[in-house]
């Protein structure tokens, strides 16, 4: 049965597990859920404590969230007169003013960081400074509202000032919440509130977290999901935690490690409706995840409206058939008879599907040539790999 966001938020909002794990495709709407969820909640917040402070809005806080919007909180400068000192600002906000410059929780950020990327690519917070602008006048920049970046080379050198990619742009910003998320989790762990080393947390009640990293390999990716796993198991206040993702293997391992949790399946229908399915087990025994993907190309199939991102669709297609039926590349069940010609039906599934270029794309066109290349990849795997049983079975 179809629904407003507004509605299932309030259906998320009154369950009483503590974790609650959604799975849903990019462009379902968890972001907007998550959206909906905090406006559902932000009518429950308790009147102005009287103190205009960064603190005081901290402590009316009942939801701390992670979604797109927390990456708005960051942006470059990329010194384009000078090409050299490129930085990483945040702009003003209590979170990381708390977690950074109150908590000097800056080392857990870089340790946390360094563990998700590489342990040669340092963050390095800035101290506070004076400069000169271009207006001649003399302006305080704070303590812990700028980073650059630095990669040691193995030898007594190191890159300094460098820009990283989105990817670990991601990473840092997942680290910061990270380490922020932990000191909650150990304030509310404190029984008694007068005990707790501070009162900034005492209305938090939920933690949405939307997709935390979606650019990480997939031991990384395991080892976010652990921690944030165990974080969970750890905290004993009365928080609860919704968890949304579109990466199956993400899902798994939070399922897998959670125990008092309940499990959905987030669908998206025209008119802006969705429903939210509860489900049981794993995506592999309750979403057919598979067959999931090869209805959508499908229906893109059957409306002549293939889209840049259904080469990502084909290609997350191939590479669950292949662990599936075990083979070690995916590549190896692409058409041709020789590895030239499997290798260039490989180039044209990667050019298409990488993820800067599905992201820089200027349009979603494809030429007719590009379209009937999804189509014949999903029939050369549906015609040789049993999906038509399959299907059928599970129909």
């Amino acid at each position: 049965m179809s629904q407003s966001l507004t509605e299932i938020a309030q259906e998320l909002k009154n369950n009483p597990k503590k974790a609650q794990l959604i799975y849903a495709f990019n462009g379902t709407g968890k972001t907007r859920l998550s959206r909906a969820f905090k406006a559902l909640l932000a009518s429950e917040i308790e009147g102005d404590d009287g103190e205009n402070t960064e603190h005081s809005e901290l402590s009316r806080k009942n939801i701390l969230y992670y979604n797109a919007f927390t990456e708005d909180l960051f942006y470059w400068d990329n010194d384009l007169d000078g090409d050299e000192t490129r930085k990483l600002k945040i702009h003003p906000n209590a979170f990381t003013k708390w977690v950074l410059e109150e908590q000097g929780q800056d080392q857990n950020v870089i340790g946390h960081f360094q563990r998700y990327t590489n342990p040669k690519l340092t963050p390095h917070f800035n101290e506070e400074y004076t400069h000169t602008n271009s207006n001649h006048e003399l302006v305080t920049v704070p303590a812990f509202s700028e980073v650059n970046f630095s990669f040691e080379r193995g030898n007594e050198e190191a890159e300094e000032n460098i820009k990283i990619s989105k990817g670990e742009e991601s990473n840092f910003i997942w680290s910061i919440f990270y380490s922020l998320l932990a000191e909650v989790v150990d304030v509310l762990n404190v029984t008694k509130p007068h005990k707790r080393e501070t009162a900034q947390f005492n209305q938090l009640q939920y933690v949405f977290i939307d997709d935390p990293v979606s650019s990480l390999d997939e031991n990384h990716l395991m080892q976010l999901a652990v921690d944030l796993a165990s974080l969970i198991r750890k905290s004993t206040s009365s928080l609860k935690f919704i968890i949304s993702t579109h990466d199956t293997t993400f899902y798994n391992c939070l399922h897998n490690e959670l125990k008092s949790k309940s499990c959905y399946l987030l669908e998206s229908f025209e008119g802006n409706s969705v429903s939210l399915t509860e489900k049981k087990g794993d995506s592999n025994t309750s979403f057919f995840y598979h067959l999931d993907l090869k209805k959508k190309l499908e229906l893109a199939i059957k409306e002549n409206n293939i889209q840049r991102t259904d080469f990502l669709l084909i290609r997350n297609l191939y590479e669950k058939t292949a662990s599936f039926l075990g083979f070690p590349q995916w590549s190896e069940l692409l058409p041709g008879d020789n590895e030239e010609n499997k290798q260039a039906y490989l180039n044209r599934i990667i050019q298409f599907s990488s993820h800067d270029n599905l992201a820089n794309a200027q349009s979603s066109y494809l030429r007719p040539e590009e379209k009937q290349t999804v189509k014949f990849l999903l029939e050369h795997l549906l015609n040789n790999y049993g999906f038509k049983l399959q299907g059928a079975q599970n129909a």
